[in-house]
């Protein structure tokens, strides 16, 4: 089996070690694994394959020999040292928003649109979606193949990790503190996050959506192929650590029943359907946490219009809705195009 050098930029983040740890698990066949991060990460170890490997800094030398780049260290960094990595042969797979409408650079979920990682050849560089867009459009897909999804209204219920290690730390932080009658510190989030939800991700503009709903918006309408689907979003961030859920409402141009969907869903590549309310089965985080699946549950028909379906669909955001989908993503590359 032939080999590659694979470099992991933003290691030491938690999507960075998600990449690593999936790597491992899926038998990635890396020759050699490079882990990139800031200057602040220097002198530091992370495990793969039982061997200890040095965190080095990035810089513009850094993909010299390097085959496939797993970037996860923030929009800017991407944005500078995304196409250096290009321009000396590494094919990069993106996890930041930074490419992802940039119109000749595709936008890829691997269940979804497979085939337009070809276009990687366009600047080598290759988008991972939002978190939030990739559990969506991996239960949508096969509803939108079988009858046409005309819109789409989704509400977002996401995880701290979605923010990174001070979220999750901060979470923690202020609960162990609310329950000791203590006053949280904030820093993080704009509000205090344990025992609350704050309806803003990201930080507003100007038509009133934040600009995480908007990246739902348009992403879909992009990894879909088809920006006639209306979508609308509202994205909230709630006191769980792992994994995002959502609650999903589509409206088709052909009825479809829920029987219809569960069968199509319980069919369709990467999903897994849990829905049995008469023994109170639905997904729920703490169960999706640390799988590979996108659950579905609450499958049902809309009694307010003709051609409608509720579902709810949950998944863990740091793997399907990152790391996993980025590393699916390089697999496809390797075995069809590199």
């Amino acid at each position: 089996m032939r080999t590659f050098n694979v470099a992991v930029v933003g290691a030491t983040g938690a999507v960075g070690n998600e990449i690593i740890r999936i790597l491992e698990e899926r038998n990635f066949p890396v020759s050699q694994l490079k882990l990139l991060a800031s200057e602040r990460s220097l002198g530091k170890s992370l495990e793969y394959k039982g061997k200890s490997i040095p965190v080095e800094v990035l810089n513009e030398d850094s993909f010299e020999g390097v085959q496939i780049g797993l970037f996860s260290a923030g929009g800017s960094i991407s944005e500078k040292f995304a196409p250096i990595a290009a321009r000396a042969g590494c094919v990069v797979v993106d996890n930041t928003s930074a490419f992802r409408m940039v119109h000749d650079i595709p936008l890829v979920v691997p269940e979804v649109n497979p085939e337009a990682i070809g276009q990687y050849k366009n600047k080598g560089i290759i988008a991972n979606p939002n978190c939030s867009t990739i559990q969506m459009v991996v239960a949508l897909k096969p509803i939108h193949d079988a009858v046409r999804i005309k819109r789409v209204v989704v509400s977002t219920y996401q995880a701290v990790s979605g923010t990174g290690k001070k979220a999750i730390d901060e979470l923690e932080a202020q609960t162990r503190a609310l329950l000791a009658c203590q006053e949280p510190v904030v820093k993080v989030y704009p509000h205090q996050i344990a025992f609350n939800c704050l309806p803003q991700i990201d930080v507003f503009i100007d038509n009133g959506y934040t600009k995480e709903e908007m990246k739902m918006i348009n992403e879909t309408k992009k990894i879909m192929s088809d920006p006639s689907i209306a979508v609308t979003a509202t994205t909230v961030r709630v006191p769980v650590f792992y994994a995002h859920s959502e609650s999903v409402n589509i409206e088709t141009e052909k009825k479809i029943t829920s029987a219809e969907v569960r069968d199509l869903l319980s069919k369709a590549p990467g999903v897994k359907v849990v829905d049995d309310p008469s023994q109170k089965l639905y997904p729920l985080a703490i169960h999706a946490a640390g799988k590979d699946d996108t659950y579905v549950g609450r499958i049902r028909e809309d009694e307010s219009i003709a051609n409608g379906i509720n579902m709810w669909v949950v998944s863990d955001n740091l793997r399907k809705g990152a790391a996993l989908n980025a590393v699916q993503i390089a697999e496809i590359l390797i075995r069809d195009y590199l």
